[in-house]
């Protein structure tokens, strides 16, 4: 792979894979074909700077107009910097943790999705199907392969108390274990910019802790779907349809969430195209229901803080088709949305790892309900 542009002055060593260590552990930035030797940090980056172009990238703007010190394809590298730092904090990697997943990727394949690499490399870390990471498909996924990353760097003892180069290299295993030092500057540039585009400016929206929805308090409709029985993940249950009654936009809003099932879950996705490869077109709980409600010609604001307050309460005991369900967390800040579809179910992108699914209504802990019509 070529390394960065001439502009910023730094020519970069080819890793070397160490062999033989029998570990599950990904190449290191063997993709990445350069010579010559690492001759200075970039050490004087302009984190402001660097917040500045990258949230213009994210707005859309074209990678040939913008510039980001210290990435040379600003219009593929933000976009996978950016889904790794959303999954990071949907699995509520701290603020450090996150800087070493951009590091390493930046080492490893330039914050590209790579195709190829030493031996059967692949994606942003480089990571090995052979040595357990994953099929190759997985790999490529930018959202798999980070959840992958971040998995083991949590398995590391004291990784918190490591610097950047120590702990990423104790996942790693790279034959440059100095390597990543290099990119700490940036990374950290790249994570402050990109957490604060995320609703909340970083604050948790449907932001887990990898826990299902406890159990119901008994506030739930008559119906409670036992009639369906199980319902395999991201699949409509067999004899369901939407009822007649329905508000006429609360029908259009059910349909089109109908229609995102099983694509997978991505922490601050905009669910504007949930079908797409890119991870952060996919749906979390609120865009979900943003996105649903805005096929339908209502608008609803981006977050599951603040659709709480959207439309006024009704009693979890008289739902309707379409009225918003919240979960986790508190009354007043629940942490979860889903959308009550009628026949005691509701679709929800629940967590990281999951698809767009229907559930029971019985296996919710109902805080609050919004009627939005």
């Amino acid at each position: 792979m070529k390394g960065l542009a001439a502009g910023i002055g730094v020519v970069f060593l080819s890793p070397i894979l160490i062999a033989g260590t029998g570990m599950m552990m990904a190449s290191s930035a063997d993709a990445v074909q350069s010579s010559g030797s690492f001759t200075s940090c970039l050490t004087d980056i302009d984190s402001d700077k660097v917040a500045e172009q990258v949230t213009k990238i994210l707005d859309g703007a074209s990678g040939k107009d913008v510039r980001v010190e210290g990435l040379d394809l600003p219009a593929e590298q933000v976009p996978n910097a950016q889904t790794i730092v959303a999954t990071g904090l949907s699995l509520d990697v701290p603020k450090k943790g996150q800087i070493i997943a951009l590091a390493t990727a930046m080492q490893e394949s330039r914050l590209r999705n790579l195709s190829y690499g030493d031996r059967d490399s692949l994606g942003l870390f480089q990571q090995r199907p052979s040595q357990g990471w994953g099929s190759a498909e997985q790999i490529r996924d930018p959202t798999y392969a980070s959840e992958q990353f971040y998995k083991h760097l949590l398995k590391v003892s004291g990784w918190q108390q490591m610097t950047v180069t120590q702990a990423a290299q104790a996942v790693q295993k790279s034959g440059l274990p100095d390597a990543y030092a290099q990119w700490e500057k940036l990374a950290t540039a790249l994570q402050g910019a990109i957490a604060k585009t995320f609703p909340g400016g970083g604050d948790a929206d449907g932001n887990d802790t990898d826990k299902e929805p406890s159990a119901t308090t008994g506030c739930a409709p008559g119906q409670d779907n036992s009639g369906f029985g199980r319902i395999p993940e991201g699949s409509v249950p067999k004899g369901y349809s939407i009822p007649k009654d329905a508000d006429p936009k609360a029908r259009k809003a059910i349909a089109w969430a109908m229609q995102q099932l099983g694509t997978l879950y991505q922490w601050g996705g905009s669910c504007t195209n949930s079908h797409a490869p890119d991870p952060m077109g996919r749906c979390d709980c609120s865009s979900l229901m943003q996105q649903a409600y805005a096929h339908a010609g209502v608008t609803l604001t981006r977050t599951t803080y603040t659709q709480v307050g959207e439309g006024k309460a009704v009693s979890p005991a008289h739902l309707k088709p379409g009225d918003l369900i919240f979960s986790r967390g508190s009354a007043a800040r629940p942490e979860h949305v889903g959308m009550y579809m009628g026949e005691g179910l509701v679709i929800e992108a629940p967590r990281t790892t999951k698809p767009v699914r229907i559930t029971p209504i019985k296996d919710w802990t109902i805080l609050a309900a919004r009627r939005v019509l």
